[in-house]
């Protein structure tokens, strides 16, 4: 495994690095975090900037709508608009980093020219019906019911932590397709339209004070058959293909936003007199490290995710995924546990940025999947332990 950068890629580096320095001073001011419609309107400009230069869809294929760039060339990306301060993806997360390449992945022809260029340009945005009450992230569990009524689905149900709910188009939807089957048996993958008669959504207001999450309630929700990715109870396939993007690549870039945060704690205390305190340093330094090796995990899986390519393959993220997601989850919480003790009693101000950060990131052991769920994937397919029961 070769983790250095080819002259190509340094070239893309210089090309990405001037793009960067040219467009951002001409951006308009980020809208207030509690202001979805002006965040999306903000996220989606963002994204048709990136789709005009070039860099929307780096590293989908061709065929997909993408730039057919290597899972390196995305790494560079990520790193180069984080050191640069660039809008982060925003609204557009699960439609760019999740729902978008498992079409690519799984879905046809005709889903993939209907709901990956307009996901690219910024036009349509997405969020996630994945959780449900009474089941969390216990997907097998899952009762939200699709019956099959002549060329549709009627969908039944109700979800709930739904990412970027009150502001999408889309919904990438499990639902239960059989329901005399149990557990990862019986459930398919549906594109759901957010404006369909019977979809009812009701924020959510975090303990941080975000309503990026809702509730979704379902009555008798008509869903084109042609809606479905995947075949009909192939879902649980076709949804681990969504979690592998979502717990291997969709967090790489907080990595490196991480990494900077990390750089203005150190400079934060070496301000307020906290660097004196020898054991508040050992702990950034482990930070340091911590973050470090992430970014080398994420490499790591990149480089295998672009072997699986070269050699014919789907190029989806394999198990290392939840080893990252794992020990992600919870390196974002000791850095901001730092932040408070760098921050000392402002640390109780709910406007300062790193607050709403360290209660956020209490949810990242939660989200993409529980840390007992990875650390059972980690058990069964990397070390090869006896299946739970």
């Amino acid at each position: 495994m070769d983790l250095g950068w080819t002259k190509e890629e340094e070239d893309f580096r210089l090309r990405l690095r001037a793009w960067l320095r040219t467009t951002l001073p001409g951006l308009p001011a980020k809208p207030s975090p509690d202001d979805w419609p002006a965040r999306r309107a903000y996220d989606c400009a963002w994204q048709r900037a990136l789709y005009e230069a070039g860099y929307a869809g780096l590293h989908w294929p061709a065929e997909a709508g993408g730039q057919g760039a290597t899972p390196t060339q995305q790494l560079i990306y990520l790193e180069e608009t984080e050191r640069a301060g660039a809008p982060y993806v925003g609204a557009n997360f699960v439609g760019l980093l999740h729902a978008g390449p498992t079409i690519a992945a799984e879905g046809t022809a005709a889903q993939r020219a209907r709901w990956l260029p307009p996901i690219l340009r910024g036009d349509e945005v997405w969020c996630q019906g994945f959780t449900e009450p009474e089941a969390g992230s216990d997907l097998a569990s899952l009762r939200t019911r699709a019956v099959r009524d002549g060329d549709a689905y009627v969908v039944t149900g109700s979800k709930i932590w739904t990412s970027h709910a009150e502001i999408a188009d889309w919904c990438e939807l499990l639902v239960r397709t059989d329901a005399s089957a149990s557990g990862h048996r019986g459930i398919s993958w549906l594109a759901l339209p957010m404006d369909a008669p019977g979809v009812t959504v009701r924020p959510l207001r975090t303990l941080a004070g975000s309503t990026e999450f809702a509730e979704v309630f379902l009555d008798e929700v008509r869903v084109p058959v042609s809606h479905r990715v995947g075949a009909e109870n192939d879902g649980w396939r076709v949804t681990m293909v969504t979690l592998a993007f979502e717990r291997g690549t969709a967090f790489a870039g907080e990595v490196v936003a991480c990494r900077r945060t990390l750089e203005r704690l150190a400079v934060t205390a070496k301000e307020n007199g906290r660097w004196d305190d020898a054991v508040l340093r050992r702990r950034l330094g482990r930070l340091d490290a911590e973050f470090g090796a992430l970014w080398r995990l994420v490499q790591g899986n990149v480089s295998e995710a672009e072997s699986s390519l070269r050699a014919g393959g789907d190029g989806v993220p394999g198990a290392g995924a939840s080893v990252f997601k794992l020990r992600y989850s919870q390196a974002r919480q000791d850095l901001y546990d730092a932040a408070a003790e760098v921050l000392g009693p402002l640390s109780l101000d709910a406007d300062h940025a790193w607050t709403g950060e360290r209660l956020t990131s209490l949810s990242y052991t939660i989200a993409a999947g529980t840390s007992q769920i990875q650390q059972n994937i980690i058990a069964e397919r990397v070390l090869g332990l006896p299946r739970s029961r």
